[in-house]
């Protein structure tokens, strides 16, 4: 089914509840499903058509919720962009997606305007903010158009968001994602609204990342009033749990570790949490054994997958997560408490060796999935697609392997991405910045395991003949030429690169010799 009609039926179960709170503002889900229907005959006004992509670069807010589903209703195709971003990376993404309308935040428009002699395939852009020169007005767009429903007509594997995902190229990948790849997983994992059933999710998450948006198209399906943080802060976080008495709430290990690691975790009442969903980064058992302890009254759910799997397909699920019993079954929770749990009823899990052949139990391979809510391909690049899709298994580059009881354990990543925070960073877009230093060599990027952000990135270079290599220098210069999230937060010098007799670097060596905490 079309992803707007969640909205349709959540306004009509419960129309005078309230679907979002946003800085003060709250909106009812009829007053949502209003506006949303005002913006979707605005976007018609100005030519919108069938398949039109519209891209949106802007923290957490309203708007991107209300974007998400007007476009849905006139079957056009959201584009979420990371707002992280830099300039470059950002003209990448909306001209590889060919985007008709680009809406943007206050922050983000002056980034906009300086590459805006790239974007010849942007017809409208619209400021979601303050009005702009040469920018149509979200607001007005709004309060000029009239609120009667649209009905879409796209069939539900017909595009529906294109997501950005770094890939193993200097440049991001758009996942193509169908309406079905989110009903799916929703029709089989939410209860839909029911009027005698009230609860609040908080959004943390960023909306450009696979976990937010299926958390906000959840929520709205299951009348949920959803509590948007425009990004995540400490402080403001358990202060909206505790002032909205928050019931749901997903988030990444690092999230998790910062709030107990506040001054004022202590200080809050944040009693009223009775689920939390954790994925998105490996969970440091550490954190997760603690977690149980300083929440007691929430259940954990391990929520695994990717953008390429909208999102999750694997689940370790509350009781997992409860460490009682004798010595023996203690232990075994334990364990499992490493793991990602089990595939969940409507995707079908393997883990193969490099012949494609299912593994023993024991014996690591590589993850694969098959199921409807799979990703359609990536946006302009069939080799890509053939490569990742085969025989209608999705091999996620992730490696892992089965025990006795059908738990999964990720072993590794079989393309060496790091996920920091969260975030997934291509080793090679970072390598290809550190070639192009005066005083480097050659380079490699590794991931180095840390209690707070997953994983850290660490550079290993090789100095050219007569030169020095200066630390902050060379971060530096990532810096200025990256999101700042994918910059080096160390660096080693060595005096050459593992090689195997085919010229590849060895990384497994480099993690071995270079594996030691970055210190902060």
């Amino acid at each position: 089914m079309n992803t707007s009609e969640f909205l349709t039926i959540a306004s009509s179960i419960v129309p005078d509840r309230h679907a979002l709170v946003f800085e003060g503002k709250r909106t009812t889900f009829e007053e949502l499903q209003s506006r949303v229907n005002r913006l979707a005959h605005g976007l018609l006004s100005i030519g919108v058509q069938p398949g039109d992509r519209i891209g949106i670069v802007q923290v957490n807010t309203d708007a991107v919720v209300e974007t998400y589903f007007a476009a849905a209703k006139i079957d056009a195709v959201f584009v979420p962009l990371n707002f992280r971003a830099r300039a470059d990376e950002m003209s990448f993404m909306v001209r590889d997606s060919g985007l008709r309308v680009l809406m943007a935040g206050d922050r983000y428009v002056d980034m906009i305007e300086s590459i805006s002699d790239d974007l010849d395939c942007v017809e409208s852009r619209i400021a979601l903010d303050e009005p702009r020169d040469g920018w149509l007005s979200y607001s007005d767009l709004i309060d000029g158009s009239r609120d009667d429903d649209l009905w879409p007509t796209t069939a539900e594997d017909d595009l529906a968001v294109l997501l950005f995902t770094s890939g193993t190229t200097s440049f991001p990948k758009g996942v193509m994602l169908s309406h079905n790849s989110f009903s799916s997983y929703i029709l089989s994992q939410v209860t839909p609204a029911d009027p005698d059933v009230a609860e609040r999710n908080i959004l943390t998450v960023p909306l450009y990342h696979i976990a937010g948006m299926q958390a906000m198209i959840s929520a709205m399906y299951g009348g949920r009033t959803l509590i948007i943080q425009r990004q995540f802060e400490p402080a403001q976080w358990m202060d909206l749990v505790e002032r909205e008495r928050v019931d749901r709430a997903m988030m990444v290990p690092t999230m998790l570790k910062m709030l107990m690691d506040h001054e004022d975790f202590r200080q809050h009442d944040l009693r009223s949490l009775r689920v939390i969903t954790y994925g998105a980064a490996p969970m440091p058992l550490e954190v997760i054994r603690r977690a149980i302890v300083e929440f007691p009254g929430a259940q954990f759910i391990n929520a695994f997958g990717q953008t390429e799997t909208a999102a999750t397909i694997t689940m370790l699920p509350p009781d997992d997560h409860v460490l009682s019993g004798d010595a023996d079954e203690i232990e075994r929770k334990l364990k499992r408490l490493t793991s990602i749990g089990k595939p969940i009823d409507d995707v079908e899990v393997r883990i193969v060796n490099e012949e494609g052949e299912d593994v023993a139990a024991g014996e690591v391979g590589e993850i694969a999935a098959r199921g409807q809510r799979l990703m359609k391909g990536y946006w302009n690049q069939e080799s890509a697609t053939a490569e990742t899709i085969k025989g209608g298994w999705l091999y996620t580059g992730d490696l892992g392997y089965w025990d006795e009881d059908g738990y999964i354990f990720l072993a590794g990543r079989a393309r060496d991405f790091i996920k920091r925070g969260g975030e997934m960073i291509s080793p090679e877009e970072v390598e290809q910045v550190l070639n192009s230093h005066p005083d480097i060599e050659e380079a490699a990027i590794i991931g180095v395991s840390d209690i707070d952000w997953g994983e850290r990135v660490r550079a290993v270079v090789v100095a050219r003949s007569g030169h020095e290599i200066d630390e902050d220098d060379v971060i530096e210069y990532c810096r200025q030429r990256l999101a700042s999230f994918k910059k080096p937060e160390s660096v080693v010098v060595v005096n050459e690169l593992p090689r195997n007799p085919m010229g590849k670097i060895l990384k497994r060596i480099l993690k071995e010799d270079h594996s030691a905490p970055v210190e902060v």
